[in-house]
């Protein structure tokens, strides 16, 4: 019997369609490296992000239709991925961040709704996908990042050339920034605007987080300088807006949304924290100690995605004292799979405003009179 050839190998998979772009993987260029060697096939399906959620659908799908094409004895299907973002490029004077792909912000509209958790938890779940991750706590007045990771000690410094740079801490396969870092637990930070925007724009600037594929910033609660700096001088992606159910939380989160989107930054969406609480030995039960939907409220009145829920556990405090977040401490509970749901909803939304997003023209333009 005969083998199969490269193309009749591409219109088995062509049918294989990406729900996010809605077209097949083949059009979209994911399936390369095509080899066929006595009815042995194999081929490397290339998606967007590791946190993609139909990997193993894509992989069973690819195994099973290239495996029922005549002359097939054996399929080899390899998944990998290159994450999409800002394009690799040769670095510029001044440029902030050259070799992060994407910069999500983390914001809320105020303080106490979780949103260092969600920060920390999402880092940590787009981490075990196999992404590069970093994550800068950019919260200069109440710092949590080392309480939350267990990260102690102060970054050492480093010459390159004739600029010093700042070498992050690491934990758990992140890169990690935080004033925290400098400061002892019972220090006040008592300072300016001026003070905060030089601040933020060395962390942008003078730490050495190398290349990334996602950069997870946690912004200070409200709208304030911090937060303002960082939409000024980070190229972010998108950001995600953390909520709980409450009207006030609600009315705040709004603000923030509304401040994102006067800056021209892309709303990813919007987490509702704190949804529910459910008794371990009641599992089926759900008190909605906060109210409810009020989330989902607010994405639909401002068009914007609506994320998820994540469920009260107070696992996520205990973890969080002791330096291990609910990803880690209780990794299969209904939180932690809440989180990496939403890390592999971020990353495809991510993914696909970068396809959306035009190319940069060369600044090395040529002038015909």
């Amino acid at each position: 019997m005969s083998q199969p050839s490269e193309s009749q190998v591409l219109e088995a998979l062509r049918p294989i369609v990406d729900p996010d772009f809605g077209r097949s993987i083949v059009d979209l260029g994911f399936v390369r490296d095509v080899a066929i060697d006595a009815g042995r096939v194999s081929f490397r399906i290339v998606l967007t992000t590791p946190a993609c959620p139909v990997k193993a659908e894509f992989e069973r799908a690819a195994r099973e239709r290239v495996a029922a094409l005549p002359g097939v004895s054996d399929v080899q299907v390899t998944m990998a991925a290159e994450t999409r973002g800002r394009s690799a490029r040769p670095v510029a004077a001044g440029d902030v961040l050259p070799g992060v792909r994407n910069i999500i912000a983390v914001a809320s509209g105020k303080g106490g709704v979780g949103k260092s958790n969600t920060s920390v938890n999402l880092a940590l779940a787009l981490a075990e996908t196999g992404a590069r991750v970093g994550l800068l706590d950019a919260d200069v007045y109440g710092p949590s990042l080392p309480t939350l990771l267990g990260v102690t000690g102060r970054p050492a410094t480093e010459e390159r050339g004739e600029r010093k740079v700042i070498l992050p801490l690491e934990q758990h396969g992140l890169k990690l920034m935080s004033m925290g870092f400098f400061i002892t637990e019972s220090s006040p930070v008592i300072w300016r605007g001026p003070m905060v925007h030089g601040l933020i724009r060395q962390f942008l600037t003078d730490v050495e987080w190398g290349e990334l594929d996602y950069l997870v910033i946690d912004l200070p609660p409200g709208t304030g300088d911090a937060a303002l700096t960082l939409t000024q001088q980070a190229p972010l992606s998108g950001a995600v807006i953390v909520t709980t159910p409450n009207d006030l939380s609600v009315v705040d989160a709004r603000k923030a949304l509304k401040m994102f989107e006067k800056v021209s930054v892309p709303v990813l969406g919007v987490i509702e924290n704190m949804a529910w609480f459910s008794p371990p030995d009641l599992p089926d039960r759900r008190y909605y100690i906060f109210g409810r939907g009020g989330g989902a409220r607010l994405a639909e009145e401002l068009g914007a995605p609506f994320l998820g829920e994540i469920p009260i556990d107070p696992r996520i405090a205990e973890g969080g004292d002791a330096g291990q977040p609910i990803v880690r401490f209780a990794p299969d509970s209904p939180a932690a799979a809440a989180f990496r749901a939403l890390a592999g909803t971020v990353a495809r939304r991510l993914s696909v405003l970068a396809a959306r997003t035009p190319a940069i023209a060369d600044a090395n333009i040529t002038w015909i009179s």
